[in-house]
């Protein structure tokens, strides 16, 4: 009986050792999103809520989890990294483009790329409207957020963030009215920037100094930074 319950111990703590929680084996790496209510989620310098306000995180904003432990989770977004209660975030799967169904009834009778005139269309009907970090309203639009509202306006349903678009439609090298501009604004390849080809070497975005406005693709800031294009 003795070598029994010894055993039995010894198992236990091998288990107890090797094996990570399930809330950091469930959450290492996974893109959550913030599912407040209203108002923001706090991220703070330390799991507690004595910590420092670091950043406040819209809701649907997505976040990278690296670990969760004692309702706290450690979370990354747009260079910034830090703590939120884990109850405010929820796992989150990368949509795909789709078309809606009103956009499928139409199809028969709508021409072939007269969605991407409609993008345009509501994108240019927005210029001068103020750049809003996580904004996707007319009140104020970041990039992805522009893109996101305008497409959706004609009838096409992207992911929210740059990030996440790149990684639907078909990669161009050359460019047509309507195809989605990619952008690296933090250095290497990572995409923290997407815009709408309107043709003649333009395009249309929400830029942090000009809100919505229309570039050049040549221009000296954002053709070094450019990633690759890609056609919805």
């Amino acid at each position: 009986m003795f070598k029994r319950i010894l055993a039995s111990l010894l198992l236990f703590a091998l288990v107890a050792t090797v094996a990570p929680s399930i809330d950091q084996a469930s959450a290492s790496g996974k893109t959550y999103y913030v599912k407040v209510n209203s108002g923001s989620l706090n991220m703070r310098n330390k799991p507690a809520t004595s910590g420092k306000i670091v950043a406040k995180l819209p809701k649907n904003q997505l976040v990278t989890v690296s670990s969760q432990s004692k309702g706290w989770a450690k979370v990354s977004t747009k260079g910034k990294t830090g703590y939120v209660s884990s109850k405010y975030i929820a796992p989150k799967t990368t949509k795909k483009a789709t078309v809606k169904k009103t956009a499928v009834k139409k199809a028969s009778v709508t021409p072939v790329g007269d969605y991407k005139s409609k993008a345009i269309s509501v994108a240019k009907s927005n210029l001068g409207v103020k750049y809003k970090w996580a904004g996707n309203n007319p009140n104020g639009f970041d990039c992805s957020g522009l893109v996101n509202y305008s497409f959706d306006k004609a009838g096409i349903d992207l992911p929210r963030t740059a990030e996440e678009m790149y990684n639907v439609g078909t990669k161009v090298t050359s460019y047509q009215p309507g195809d989605l501009l990619f952008f690296a604004t933090s250095g290497g390849r990572k995409v923290t920037h997407v815009a709408i080809y309107i043709g003649n070497g333009q395009m249309i975005h929400s830029a942090t100094s000009k809100g919505v406005s229309i570039a050049s693709i040549n221009n000296p800031y954002w053709k070094p930074r450019f990633i690759g294009a890609k056609r919805i």
